[in-house]
C-alpha cells in the first residue's frame, strides 16, 4: 500500500483555495478514479496522467489506485490538477521523494508526451502560495505571471520528467522571472481638436473618478474623447494592478486561457464591448462562472458606444455595481463574487438621426421619436452618471492640420493627481467613492449656494442621489482649483454637466 500527498489550487472567482490531492494505491485489480467533486476535463485526467507518465519513461503501477482531492465539497475544473496527479501518483508508487513534496504547490496541465501546457488564473494561486509560505511549481509558459506577486517562490518547468529531475535533487528549476513592465498612458488627449467642454469633463471625471455621459452627432469625436480617459489617471498602484491582474488572469481568454499579458500588467485597464452584448458578457456567468466586461475593467475604465442601441436588460444590471463596486453571481452549485469598481464612460446620439439640435438643421425627427429614443436609457441608469456633457459638431477651421492643439495628456494628469493627492488626503478614496455621510462632511456649502442648489434640484427635478453627486462633482472641481471650500462658481460648474436632466425638465414643462 503506498499513499502521497499533493499541495495544489483550485480556481474560485479570483480565489484560488487550497486543494490537497491525495493518492493511495492499493490491491486490486489495476484502476483509477479520482472522486472530490471533479468536473468531467478533471476525471479526463486519468488518461492524461498515464501517457505522461509512461512517456516520461516511469512505470505506471498496475495497481488500484484512487485520487481524491479535497475538500470534498469544492468543485474541481480544468486540467490544472494534472501535474499534482502524476506526482503524486509517483511519489506513492516510490519513484520519486515523497519529502520533496511537502512545502511546494504544483500546477499545470499534461500534454500525452508529459509536456506542460499553460493554465488561467495562476495569479491568484500565486498570491495564495505567497500567503501559505509554500513554493510554486508551474509551467513556463506561466513563469511571468507567478513572477509578478512579490516575494513569491516560484519555479516553471517545460516537462513532467523536469519536475521529477529537480524532486530528485538532479536539476534546479528555473525561476519565474517577470518581463520588463511597460508602462503606457495611452493615446494623447492632444490629438482632441477644440470640445473645450469635453475635455475639462474628461479632466473632472479623471480627478474624482466621476461616470460619464458625451452627448453629441456622429463624427464629433465622442469615442476619441473616452478613449483618452486611461491616459489622464493616476498610475495603478500595485495593489490595484494586481487585483485587476488576477481578474484578468482567471477569465479564460488570451493565450494559454488567460486574458493577462504580464508585460502590461501595471495599465490601467480600458473595455469596449460592442453594443450588442448580452447582460451575462457585462456582468459575467454562465455554468462556471467567469468575470465579465465590468469586472475586467476593474480600477478601469468601461466605455459604453451608441448607448440607446443597447439591451435596456443588459444596461439595467449595471446599476447596483456603479453603486455597490461588486457582483454576485449566483448558481444552483455555487456563489462567485468579482470586483466590478469601473469608471463608465458612454456615448450617444441625441436623436435616432443623430443630429437633433445641430446647427445645420438637418434633423427631421419628432419630438415623440426623440422621446423614445431617450427612453431607453431608464432614469435610474441616468441618475447614478455624474456629468452629462455635450459634444458639438466641430466647424471645419477647427480641424485644419495647421490648427492648435490642446493641452496634452501629461499636463491634464499633473493636475488630476494634485487633485487625487487632495483627496486621498482628505477621505481616502476618490470623491465619487464618498458615502453620503461623507459627502455632507466634505462637501458642505455656503448658506446662498445651498439655496441656489434646492432652487437647481426643484426646478431640474433631481433625486437626492443626483443631488449629493454634484455635490461631489463640485467638489473634484473645487479640488482641481485648489480651492478648501465649494465656491459657487464650482457649484455652477457641477450643475452644468447635468445636460440629460435639463433637457428631461424642459419636456415636462
Amino acid at each position: 500500500m503506498g499513499l502521497a500527498l499533493v499541495h495544489s489550487r483550485a480556481r474560485a472567482g479570483v480565489h484560488a483555495p487550497a486543494v490537497r490531492v491525495e493518492v493511495h494505491l492499493a490491491g486490486g485489480l489495476p484502476s483509477m478514479s479520482i472522486v472530490g467533486l471533479p468536473e468531467a476535463a478533471v476525471r479526463e485526467a486519468k488518461d492524461r496522467v498515464r501517457a505522461a507518465i509512461q512517456c516520461a519513461q516511469f512505470e505506471f503501477p498496475a495497481r488500484r489506485i484512487t485520487v481524491n482531492l479535497a475538500p470534498a465539497d469544492l468543485r474541481k475544473d480544468g486540467g490544472r490538477f494534472d501535474l499534482a496527479i502524476a506526482l503524486g501518483i509517483l511519489a506513492a508508487s516510490g519513484q520519486v521523494p515523497l519529502d520533496a513534496l511537502r512545502e511546494v504547490e504544483f500546477l499545470g496541465e499534461l500534454g500525452l508526451t508529459g509536456e506542460l501546457r499553460a493554465i488561467d488564473g495562476v495569479l491568484p494561486a500565486a498570491l495564495a502560495a505567497v500567503a501559505a509560505g509554500r513554493r510554486l511549481v508551474v509551467p513556463t509558459d506561466n513563469g511571468a505571471e507567478a513572477a509578478l506577486v512579490r516575494d513569491i517562490d516560484a519555479s516553471t518547468a517545460r516537462t513532467l520528467l523536469e519536475v521529477c529531475a529537480a524532486l530528485e535533487g538532479r536539476k534546479t528549476l528555473p525561476p519565474a522571472t517577470a518581463p520588463a513592465a511597460i508602462r503606457l498612458h495611452g493615446p494623447d488627449l492632444a490629438d482632441v481638436r477644440g470640445q473645450a467642454q469635453a475635455r475639462r469633463a474628461l479632466e473632472v471625471a479623471a480627478a474624482g473618478n466621476h461616470h460619464l455621459l458625451l452627448v453629441g452627432p456622429p463624427g464629433c469625436g465622442k469615442t476619441l474623447l473616452a478613449s483618452r480617459l486611461t491616459g489622464l489617471l493616476p498610475q495603478a498602484s500595485e495593489a490595484e494592478a494586481l487585483q485587476s491582474a488576477a481578474i484578468a488572469s482567471v477569465s479564460g481568454v488570451g493565450a494559454g486561457g488567460s486574458g493577462l499579458d504580464p508585460a502590461r500588467w501595471r495599465e490601467r485597464p480600458y473595455r469596449s464591448p460592442h453594443h450588442t452584448a448580452s447582460a451575462v458578457a457585462l456582468v459575467g456567468g454562465g455554468a462556471e462562472p467567469r468575470p465579465g466586461e465590468i469586472s475586467l475593467a476593474h480600477n478601469g475604465v468601461l466605455f459604453l458606444d451608441e448607448l440607446p442601441e443597447w439591451d435596456r436588460r443588459a444596461l439595467e444590471v449595471l446599476r447596483e455595481p456603479l453603486e455597490s463596486g461588486v457582483v454576485t453571481i449566483s448558481r444552483a452549485a455555487r456563489q462567485s463574487e468579482f470586483p466590478a469598481r469601473f469608471q463608465l464612460v458612454a456615448a450617444m446620439n441625441p436623436c435616432p438621426c443623430g443630429w437633433a439640435g445641430d446647427p445645420s438643421g438637418r434633423c427631421r425627427c419628432h419630438a415623440d421619436a426623440i422621446a423614445r429614443y431617450r427612453a431607453r436609457i431608464s432614469g435610474p441608469l441616468l441618475d447614478r452618471i455624474d456629468l452629462h456633457v455635450d459634444v458639438p459638431r466641430l466647424p471645419p477651421s477647427e480641424l485644419r492640420p495647421d490648427a492648435p492643439a490642446g493641452e496634452s495628456s501629461a499636463a491634464v494628469r499633473a493636475r488630476v493627481e494634485a487633485a487625487r493627492a487632495v483627496q486621498h488626503a482628505r477621505a481616502g478614496k476618490a470623491n465619487a467613492q464618498l458615502t453620503q455621510a461623507e459627502t455632507m462632511v466634505a462637501c458642505r456649502l455656503s448658506d446662498a449656494d445651498q439655496a441656489l442648489l434646492e432652487r437647481a434640484i426643484d426646478s431640474l427635478q433631481l433625486s437626492a442621489r443626483s443631488m449629493h453627486r454634484i455635490l461631489r462633482v463640485a467638489r473634484t472641481i473645487a479640488d482641481l482649483a485648489g480651492s478648501a471650500d465649494i465656491a459657487t462658481a464650482h457649484l455652477t460648474e457641477a450643475l452644468g454637466y447635468r445636460r440629460i436632466d435639463r433637457g428631461l425638465a424642459q419636456q415636462v414643462a
